[in-house]
């Protein structure tokens, strides 16, 4: 009979269900929200169902990456179990590519091809029709429907806190990979400061984000309902800030681990895993960056 030296199978677990669960409840409450359906449906609550399944859902992340964490330093990993870890991650953030390539997808199909046609380009351009006197520009100011949807009044600059955050996230990776290298050296004190130091500087960045949302919805008129250009930037925008803000958290366990005396320089997956997170949000910022708000 196999032993965990070769390859450790857990005992049955809860955390799986309860994942599902939360994961169904978090969805139908964000898609109840950001479909207004509050306004025809009263009781339907959609910002408390969100918030009832994303508690579920934290709960379910600190009970089964405890469990982990337990039976890791408890000595029941084998080389093969830490190759199904790297498999694991590697394929979580690949949906987390093709995540991101969905909404990159839906900005350039818009910019490329709908938005034109509307405004009676290409071969598709009697779609005009709908809006003869719509005239098609990037970014969308002037929508087909201003009275149903109003475009914003302006957009929001680039070279201004979008930049900053640039550059906040572009140094954050670089700080990573100092922690990381430190670690590997077993220099736990400058594995310390440089991981505290890319905590530092994602909680900027969120700081930051939040003050250009402000701006955008007191001062511009940019909002999540202001037609397409509104939709897509708040979208993934939005969408990527709840990655670093989870990237955030999970540097932040790091820390507390690392603090308690986890991790050596040959076994450091979980700190391994989570720089792979980190480096992924920072390139999707990048690719945000030019073709949101530059281009």
């Amino acid at each position: 009979m196999a032993s965990h030296e070769q390859y450790y199978v857990p005992a049955q677990s809860k955390w799986p269900i309860i994942a599902t669960i939360g994961m169904l409840v978090t969805v139908y409450g964000l898609g109840t929200w950001f479909n207004d359906l509050k306004a025809a449906r009263p009781d339907s609550n959609g910002p408390l169902i969100f918030f009832v399944g994303a508690l579920c859902l934290a709960y379910m992340l600190f009970g089964w990456f405890g469990a982990v964490i337990k039976e890791s330093r408890g000595g029941l990993y084998s080389p093969q179990m830490d190759r199904s870890f790297r498999w694991g991650m590697s394929w979580f953030i690949f949906s987390e590519v093709m995540f991101f390539a969905a909404f990159f997808g839906a900005l350039f199909y818009v910019r490329a091809w709908a938005g034109p046609w509307l405004g009676g380009e290409g071969d598709k351009g009697v779609a005009n029709m709908l809006w003869p006197n719509f005239q098609y520009t990037w970014p969308l100011l002037n929508t087909p429907d201003p009275k149903l949807f109003p475009g914003p009044k302006e957009v929001i600059d680039p070279w201004h806190l979008p930049l900053i955050n640039t550059i906040l996230l572009v140094t954050s990776s670089f700080t990573v990979t100092f922690a990381h290298h430190a670690l590997k050296k077993a220099n736990r004190k400058l594995l310390k400061i440089w991981l505290g130091l890319t905590i530092l500087l994602g909680v900027s960045f969120l700081a930051l984000q939040v003050e250009e949302y402000v701006h955008a919805y007191t001062e511009l008129g940019l909002t999540l309902g202001s037609g397409i250009y509104g939709a897509t930037f708040f979208m993934l925008t939005g969408f990527h800030g709840a990655h670093v803000t989870m990237g955030t958290l999970i540097l932040t366990v790091m820390l507390v681990r690392i603090l308690r005396g986890h991790f050596d320089a040959d076994h450091h997956f979980g700190f391994e895993a989570a720089s792979w997170y980190w480096h992924f949000v920072d390139v999707v910022w990048v690719g945000l960056f030019i073709f949101v708000y530059v281009l």
